[in-house]
């Protein structure tokens, strides 16, 4: 079978190198081994595994530039966290966070590569089923096209937020059939809406294994596409149909956890606000069953006295650490959290056996339910000691990641000791979360003048944070925690812009989501070269300074060895690379 051959570029680079050292044909004719036959494939049996092997691909199968946390490609370059860690270190991802990257760089084409992958997993299925078995009914077809057309529809949504236009390749053209001519020249959000409107009339509303998509989770997903093309009132009516009636693939109605941290814990997995995640599990023999996403993101050093103990990266910047701070209990939406009246006390540069005082200002509770700094619980490990757990100050800051690391009571359960680090778990990674789609709804209302409906979808996001205040083990508040609902009426519509936005930072900070929420609000220069580079640029010269965003990095460039294996005539470069 050749139907996997729709990642272009490994194909056409294997293709190039096979050339280039014989001009004889028969070189090329490789006997295939370990083939599966036709008829296995196309059996219920062999249709049901080729769209699980499109499911596995959804967490980038250990490529880490390549997975949906977009730890790098959304919150790195959304200015929510710093590379961490060494500069020497995984030192592809340092011109990534200071937009100096160019399209021959390092991983420029590992997002790319893993979508494709991807697709061409999906046209496979979706290729097998015009020769089916007799056994695979026309209900069948439906349920495993459906599955199919969804998962691809999210491989092109990834591409087209990074790399904007890339060629569009269904199942209908394969390698030999047209496929190395496909221009990158369409605009590919129409195919993406399509795959997801036939999801939403083919898939059932729950399903039997739970890490299957249902119905709910596609109209959550165009919901999501419609903000990208600003088409909010297509937006509204699926949101206000998925907020007021949706469900988990396992039934449970949509709803927000009752207490933050724990929509994180794996024990608690596929959970009511779990809209779409991809399934983990630790300890089956193979880590690539685990999450992958985070194995480097954790504290540096640390031993047995906290998690990971590799390798530093993903730290969260001085400025996002700033925007947690409140006055009155609402959020500083002048943005001034960057002042020195405001700015959140660090312990940059104190030794962990020197005295340290936490901040004592007011705070939204979230911040430390996402970030590890200095004095505060660090989950159930202990208090986070500070320089101790980082492994390079000047480079990267003092804080630690939070979300999604595994706790002291996880180790051995949802944790997985048989890789080279303990750093993979079975913690879902949630692609689309019911908090996400609140706030969403609320941008929507704010663009379609609704600007009461806008509140109320806030504030329940914020009535959450507030009864998730986290608590030390005597009774009292880690940190002066001071977080109220928006009480008074919205009637300006900048005002209400503002406070969804700001929202969406705090609550779904170091989740992947900044850059692109930047992005399609076309705020990043304003944001990153206005707050993010002069601040923390200061604070961190050698990483930071002098570092600027320009709108040639509104979109990934196409990766340059793609377009020398195709031409100039068929992939064309974002523009100014």
């Amino acid at each position: 079978m050749n139907n996997f051959k729709l990642k272009i570029g490994a194909l056409l680079a294997s293709t190039a190198m096979m050339v280039a050292v014989s001009c004889s044909e028969d070189f090329l004719e490789v006997p295939p081994v370990g083939q599966l036959s036709e008829a296995q494939l196309t059996s219920l049996a062999g249709l049901d595994a080729s769209l699980i092997a499109a499911y596995s691909q959804v967490n980038g199968r250990g490529n880490r530039l390549g997975s949906p946390s977009n730890w790098v490609w959304g919150s790195i370059r959304g200015g929510e966290a710093n590379k961490g860690t060494d500069p020497g270190d995984f030192a592809t991802i340092n011109p990534i966070q200071r937009f100096e990257n160019d399209a021959a760089g390092g991983n420029m084409g590992d997002k790319y590569n893993v979508c494709y992958e991807g697709i061409a997993r999906a046209n496979n299925v979706l290729r097998l089923l015009e020769s089916r078995q007799p056994e695979v009914t026309d209900n069948d077809v439906i349920r495993l096209s459906s599955q199919a057309r969804f998962l691809r529809a999210h491989f092109y949504f990834e591409l087209a937020r990074d790399y904007n236009r890339t060629p569009y390749v269904d199942e209908t053209v394969d390698y030999g059939s047209g496929l190395e001519e496909v221009k990158n020249d369409k605009d590919l959000w129409p195919f993406i809406i399509a795959d997801l409107e036939y999801a939403i009339a083919n898939l059932p509303a729950t399903q039997p294994q739970v890490g299957r998509v249902n119905q709910w989770a596609a109209k959550a997903y165009l919901g999501k596409v419609f903000m990208y093309t600003k088409e909010y009132s297509r937006a509204k009516a699926l949101f206000d149909d998925v907020i007021a009636n949706g469900v988990t693939s396992n039934g449970l109605k949509y709803d927000l956890v009752p207490y933050y941290d724990d929509a994180f814990r794996a024990a608690n997995d596929n959970h009511e606000e779990s809209v779409w995640a991809y399934q983990s599990a630790a300890n089956t023999g193979a880590v690539q069953n685990a999450n992958p996403e985070f194995d480097l993101n954790f504290p540096y050093n640390t031993g047995p006295a906290g998690p990971g103990n590799c390798c530093g990266f993903f730290q969260p910047t001085f400025t996002f650490v700033n925007a947690f701070r409140t006055k009155d209990g609402l959020p500083l939406l002048d943005k001034s959290y960057n002042s020195a009246a405001n700015e959140v006390k660090n312990d940059m540069g104190v030794a962990s056996g020197e005295a340290f005082t936490p901040d004592s200002g007011p705070l939204d509770p979230r911040l430390d339910h996402t970030v590890g700094r200095r004095g505060i619980p660090y989950l159930d490990w202990q208090d986070h000691p500070g320089q101790a757990w980082i492994r390079n100050q000047p480079n990267a800051g003092p804080y630690s990641p939070r979300k999604y690391v595994y706790a002291r009571s996880e180790q051995g359960s949802f944790q997985d000791n048989s890789s080279w680090t303990p750093g993979y778990t079975g913690i879902n990674f949630m692609i689309i979360r019911f908090a996400d789609i609140l706030l969403l709804a609320a941008e929507a209302e704010v663009e379609l003048g609704n600007l009461e409906t806008a509140r109320t979808y806030v504030n329940r996001v914020r009535t959450r944070a507030i009864n998730s205040k986290l608590m030390r083990g005597d009774g009292t508040m880690a940190a002066n925690y001071d977080i109220k609902t928006y009480d008074s009426p919205w009637t300006d519509a900048s005002v209400a812009r503002e406070a969804v936005r700001m929202e969406r930072l705090l609550e779904l900070g170091m989740e992947g989501h900044r850059f692109y929420d930047l992005q399609r609000w076309g705020t990043a220069d304003a944001e990153l070269n206005n707050l993010y580079f002069p601040y923390d640029g200061a604070k961190l010269p050698a990483a930071l300074g002098g570092a600027r965003y320009t709108e040639k990095y509104k979109w990934v460039p196409i990766p340059q060895d793609q377009i020398d294996l195709v031409g100039a005539d068929i992939l064309a470069q974002n523009p100014g690379f």
